[in-house]
């Protein structure tokens, strides 16, 4: 009988990837609560270490997936307690910002962990179906995306509160449109190697404002409770809204989790929009995540930073382990998130906020040299000063997705 027995895991082999896994964890966590990391540029600087690394390569694999998934649960926090967002979660600064100075941040930080949570969830069943839908579907959808976008962008400006808003959503799209079509193919010499323009365009268009506004005040107020005061039946539509937004973006070259949330921002309930904001980017960010590795494995190509520095580190394509991997890893994000995520706005709270504001935006500088040198610190200031104008024109900061949308219009 006993002959009979075999051992379905290899303890070495799980505690080799487990360890990988938990060191992949920690990373993922420091750089989601850096102020303007993008998780792009953190993951390729971690394929340029991978080759070094004297491992089996799907350990180096488990460890890039789950600091890409716990990245994706904890870059809202620096966004909601500083309003300094990654590419991934611009959509959601403003609304979460304010949500922190109404002194609900705690509810905040729990709504982007359901979100996230909601999308690992869905991700798991849905993969399969998705993958087979999308790669029929994507050489239609390819096709016919500066349409689909447009209608997006219409709907954005058509949804504004006034004309005059209106007016000054048109405005911010076509400026940041402007930007992203003058920036995004650039390649500036930088100190690393692994940069580009993404970090400061978005640090500037929706971090920079944010601090510079804050320069002065009375910074993070004392935080209430952190009951969730949104519908289940709201939370629920935001975050599939917010997650097959990002299952879809997955699959299509030049579309990132950010164009998802923008995507998603129609279906979020109005009555809710600030919280159902934080849910729907926070689950397109971390289905992006999931979806892109189904994408790789299936059509053969990286769609996101994580997936790319899979793919340039040889990782093997086992895909039953790495989803293990990234659900492990989506269970540790949402305690992090919610253990963390009550501290730093502590801190901030406590802290000088003009001290602090100013302190960040020299973090910015310094950021935006590394990644993309002088021409970086250029663009960071150009879209500090765009970044300004849509509130002051009553529109919502959505419209400077234009940055990567209008380039992907024009083709």
């Amino acid at each position: 009988m006993d002959a009979l027995v075999r051992p379905v895991v290899d303890p070495t082999f799980a505690a080799g990837a487990l360890a990988f896994l938990l060191g992949g964890v920690a990373l993922g966590t420091a750089s989601g609560l850096v102020p303007g990391l993008h998780a792009n540029n953190f993951a390729l600087l971690l394929a340029g270490f991978a080759p070094s690394v004297p491992a089996d390569p799907l350990f180096v694999g488990v460890a890039m997936l789950g600091a890409g998934v716990v990245h994706s649960f904890l870059d809202i926090v620096p966004a909601l307690a500083l309003g300094v967002p990654d590419a991934a979660t611009a959509v959601a600064a403003l609304p979460g910002h304010r949500l922190v100075i109404a002194g609900r941040g705690r509810e905040a930080v729990r709504l982007s962990a359901v979100g996230s949570g909601l999308a690992v969830a869905l991700a798991v069943p849905l993969a399969v179906p998705v993958t087979w839908v999308m790669v029929r579907a994507y050489p239609t959808l390819r096709a016919h995306l500066p349409l689909l976008l447009g209608a997006v962008v219409a709907l954005l400006v058509l949804t504004e509160s006034s004309r005059r808003a209106a007016v000054g959503g048109a405005v911010a799209f076509l400026a940041s449109a402007a930007l992203g079509l003058a920036t995004l193919d650039a390649d500036p010499a930088a100190p690393l190697s692994t940069g580009g323009v993404l970090a400061p365009l978005f640090a500037g268009l929706f971090g920079v404002p944010v601090l510079v506004d804050a320069v002065g005040g009375e910074g993070v107020p004392p935080q209430a409770d952190p009951r969730i005061a949104m519908d289940a039946r709201a939370l629920g539509t935001s975050a599939g809204a917010g997650s097959l937004a990002g299952a879809v973006v997955g699959y299509v070259p030049g579309v990132s989790a950010a164009i998802a949330a923008a995507a998603a921002m129609p279906a979020v309930p109005r009555e809710s929009a600030d919280r159902g904001f934080v849910v729907a980017t926070s689950g397109a960010s971390t289905a992006n995540t999931i979806f892109a590795l189904f994408a790789l494995v299936a059509l053969g190509t990286p769609r996101t930073g994580v997936t790319v520095a899979i793919d340039r580190a040889g990782v093997p394509f086992a895909l039953p382990i790495l989803l293990v991997a990234a659900a492990t890893a989506a269970c540790f994000g949402f305690a992090l998130v919610v253990l963390l995520g009550d501290p730093y706005l502590r801190i901030v709270g406590d802290a000088d906020y003009t001290r602090l504001s100013l302190g960040v935006l020299g973090l910015l500088a310094l950021l935006s040299y590394a990644f993309a040198g002088a021409f970086g610190v250029g663009v960071l200031l150009v879209a500090g000063a765009l970044g300004l104008v849509p509130p002051r024109l009553g529109a919502r900061r959505v419209h400077l997705m234009g940055v990567l949308i209008g380039p992907l219009i024009v083709g």
